[in-house]
């Protein structure tokens, strides 16, 4: 079976080899104000739907903070990450289910409410290039951004997540 020609790629089998993919892993997804992002598949933790129902509101809290849920016994926070980046717009908790992704720093998990996530794909960090035209609530929060289309002006921002995390603004 080993020697058999006919499970070698390329000889008619249908079976494609695979390609070396370039950089890391990262997620991408839209927050409600079209702006599409990415963080490291390494930082993140989980990726959930969670139904808004599930998301208890904590009172006397910031209200970057939706509330919050519980992950396996744990409970974590979860945050609108759009408003935390200083979009006006707000997440549509009016729908049956809310992508979060949880992100972690050493002990610490705080869930980021997200509109959609797009899909997982290979990039390399190597290409960011510096943001540009970034609102001043976005920039501590960003390693760079990769620009796919100049003229599209389709831009895809990568995400510190550990500055989300430890920032100040939770205390608001």
């Amino acid at each position: 079976m080993v020697g058999n020609q006919e499970f070698l790629p390329g000889k008619g089998t249908g079976i494609q080899e695979l390609e070396n993919p370039e950089g890391e892993l990262h997620l991408r997804f839209y927050v409600p104000s079209g702006n599409e992002l990415a963080l490291p598949a390494t930082d993140i933790k989980e990726v959930i739907s969670q139904s808004p129902e599930a998301i208890t509101p904590i009172p006397n809290v910031s209200p970057l903070l939706l509330g919050t849920i519980n992950l396996r016994g744990q409970v974590i926070w979860v945050a609108d990450l759009g408003q935390f980046l200083g979009d006006q717009i707000p997440i549509n908790t009016d729908r049956s289910e809310i992508p979060v992704i949880a992100v972690e720093d050493q002990d610490t998990i705080l869930g980021l409410a997200v509109e959609r996530i797009v899909e997982m794909e290979w990039l390399d960090e190597k290409k960011l290039k510096m943001s540009t035209n970034v609102a001043d609530g976005m920039a501590p929060f960003l390693r760079g951004e990769w620009v796919w289309d100049q003229e599209a002006e389709q831009i895809l921002r990568l995400l510190n997540q550990e500055a989300i995390i430890r920032s100040a603004r939770w205390a608001a």
